[in-house]
């Protein structure tokens, strides 16, 4: 399938023809694009590169590296490492910008291409359409030998890393270690097999236990952080007298919470519990994407704070974040954005912020979930075909659904009384998504039926694949 170009990055399963697949040819042709112009556009000449653990990491780590190097551009990598902490590695290193080799969520068969700024945001929407046309093109011009960039190995990131959470005023290490946490995680085989010890460590949580610790990339389930995806975690809180649970995905920028029964939160409450210890003790605005529940609205409001949603995407969440001086804010699909340590979603401050709000609190993972609105998001993703125009099937809904308030910013929001629905094309994936939000999961799961037969019967001759309605 063709590769996916988006303010996410570049997707594509591994293999296949040039342009049909994520090959060495359109890595370096990406690459080359990306540095000519980190070149034009800083006069720094370093760049920060990390990976997750998928296998097919390692070779597009090297030409990644080595197309850096042929623009004479130096290079500091650190191998397998969280997004996040290529992120704190950019300020750190005062970089030029940076690339992560991560598809996310997206199944072992995917890697992606995650390219940053020097403010270790993702590059904004000009900048991603330069290189992409850039990209295209073969007037590439390389360095001469005496002055192609170096490459230097740094390993100690995720140390810094966690020094600067436990730094922050809000991380309470003394709060966490007295309450002595006992807490399971699951890593997916990924980074966060041993980024997430290291950082409970660190905060003082000694009884730990790990499944799926293995840091291979061979997914042991799907990779995205869903509760139907996290039954063995759940399972393992559940029979082993755990405090919580504590899932993420392959590059760690999406957390995820299990109960002491073994009950998930659901991903956006990991971004509400953050918040509301947030805004306890530094009031403010708050925002979060379109997908993202009415949870964290609620709660904002309570606080004497204003909420604003953006199409989905980091780079949408964080400019309306700099624009408010939003003190939080993040997606719904468990991606805690906290300024005081950067703009980006990173699962390991919102693990922080979370078990500093337990520790604080004297209460359990089940009942401080229980102190928020209860919201139920249902997810289902239908497959493109050739047959499928997403922009036709949004103009035909609008008007179908046209007596209710309708938010167009991205994909299509309807707004139903106390219900709403979202229908949008993926960043990440060659699918349309249709999340549904409602008070209760009976109700969520019959809004995605609803609006998938709606669509049926607007375009009878349109086959519908979709995927099973998770938990």
């Amino acid at each position: 399938m063709p590769l996916i170009k988006s303010i996410a990055g570049v997707r594509g399963t591994i293999g296949g023809k040039v342009g049909e697949g994520l090959t060495p040819i359109n890595v370096v042709a990406l690459i080359t694009a990306f540095g000519r112009q980190l070149l034009r556009s800083s006069t720094k000449k370093h760049v920060i590169i990390g990976r997750d653990a998928r296998p097919s990491g390692t070779i597009i780590s090297h030409l990644v590296s080595a197309t850096l190097q042929s623009l004479g551009i130096d290079v500091i990598d650190l191998g397998l490492i969280p997004t996040p902490t290529v992120s704190v590695a950019i300020l750190q290193e005062q970089a030029s910008g940076g690339v992560v080799i991560t598809a996310s969520h997206n199944p072992a068969a995917w890697n992606a291409l995650k390219l940053l700024n020097e403010a270790g945001e993702y590059i904004d929407a000009t900048m991603s359409a330069t290189v992409f046309s850039l990209a295209t093109q073969d007037d590439h011009t390389f360095v001469e030998a005496p002055y192609l960039g170096s490459c230097r190995r740094i390993d100690s990131y995720i140390e810094e890393h966690i020094k600067q959470i436990i730094a922050l005023p809000l991380v309470d290490q003394s709060a966490i270690a007295q309450r002595r946490f006992a807490v399971a995680i699951d890593a997916v085989n990924s980074v966060g097999s041993w980024a997430i010890p290291k950082l409970l460590r660190a905060l003082g949580v000694d009884h730990i236990t790990a499944i799926n610790s293995e840091p291979l990339g061979i997914f042991a389930h799907d990779p995205e952080p869903l509760p139907a995806h996290l039954t063995d975690l759940a399972n393992t809180v559940k029979t082993g007298r755990y405090d919580l649970g504590i899932a993420v995905d392959p590059d760690v920028d999406r957390l995820a919470i299990i109960d002491e029964n073994g009950q998930a939160w659901g991903e956006d409450y990991t971004l509400v519990a953050a918040a509301d210890y947030v805004l306890r003790h530094t009031p403010g605005d708050t925002v979060s994407n379109l997908s993202s529940s009415s949870a964290l609205k609620d709660l904002t409001l309570q606080y004497g704070g204003s909420y604003a949603s953006t199409a989905v995407g980091e780079m949408h969440v964080v400019a309306k974040m700099k624009a408010m001086q939003a003190v939080i804010g993040g997606e719904g699909s468990g991606g805690v954005i906290y300024p005081p340590l950067h703009y980006g979603r990173d699962a390991l401050v919102g693990i922080a912020l979370v078990l500093s709000h337990l520790a604080h609190s004297k209460i359990s993972a089940s009942k401080l979930r229980s102190l928020y609105p209860n919201y139920i998001i249902e997810k289902t993703k239908v497959y493109l075909t050739p047959e499928i125009d997403v922009g036709d099937i949004i103009n035909k809904l609008k008007n179908y659904y046209r007596q209710y308030p309708i938010n167009t910013e991205e994909g299509l929001k309807v707004f139903l009384k106390e219900n709403w629905f979202l229908l949008r094309k993926s960043n990440t994936e060659p699918v349309f998504r249709i999340y549904a939000e409602a008070a209760t999961q009976e109700r969520a799961k019959s809004l995605i039926t609803q609006v998938i037969h709606d669509i049926q019967v607007l375009f009878p001759k349109i086959p519908i694949i979709d995927d099973s309605l998770p938990g």
